[in-house]
């Protein structure tokens, strides 16, 4: 009897962990997914937390990201600016055109990084980070810990957390300052316009 019970118990423990494999979400999975959508428009929400500050820096505007191009950081309060984020770095929209800007380390990091997470490259954060992801493709959660010594000295960790589509991302540094940004009314059904289209190529 008590061989019975143990044969049972065994084959009950090896169904839930098959059926628990079976449902693990990983992180090729999350960068599938997250690569899907060629064109996203929505709403950012962004606060820079100082520890010099008792309230944080809030600015807010709308994106633009189109996975062969890059990204349209539109800052619409507390002024308008408009930022473009590809390959060639960050530019900044003047009066003569968009103008690459001087980039300064952490600068430069934070950008391309972003970058890779709302694309869902993979490849490259495993080359910077140490991921750990935990939840379910409808409710995931993705830590980021840095492996090089330079994103050691700017960032001690980096959350980040959606659904179909990155939701939050939460920036933690090593001087104690930290950058929260929530994207919502993520929209993946509209194509660039002609003028987001002009401003990708120009």
């Amino acid at each position: 009897m008590n061989l019975r019970r143990a044969a049972l118990l065994l084959c009950l423990h090896m169904g839930l962990v098959l059926t628990t494999a079976a449902q693990a979400f990983d992180l090729d999975q999350l960068s599938a997914q997250l690569g899907k959508a060629e064109v996203i428009h929505g709403d950012f929400v962004q606060e820079k937390h100082l520890r010099s500050l008792p309230q944080p820096l809030t600015s807010k505007g709308r994106f633009v990201l189109a996975k062969e191009h890059g990204l349209l950081w539109l800052l619409q309060s507390p002024l308008q600016q408009d930022y473009r984020i590809n390959g060639n770095g960050i530019a900044r929209r003047t009066p003569q055109g968009w103008q690459l800007v001087a980039q300064q380390n952490a600068t430069a990091q934070q950008s391309r990084l972003f970058l890779a997470v709302l694309k869902g490259d993979s490849t490259g954060l495993r080359q910077d980070f140490e991921p750990s992801l935990s939840g379910t493709a409808e409710a995931w959660q993705l830590e980021l810990a840095p492996r090089g010594v330079l994103l050691k000295q700017i960032f001690t960790r980096i959350r980040i957390s959606g659904g179909a589509l990155v939701q939050r991302i939460e920036l933690l540094e090593t001087q104690g300052d930290s950058t929260v940004m929530r994207l919502s009314d993520n929209q993946t059904d509209q194509p660039l316009s002609d003028t987001e289209q002009h401003d990708f190529a120009d």
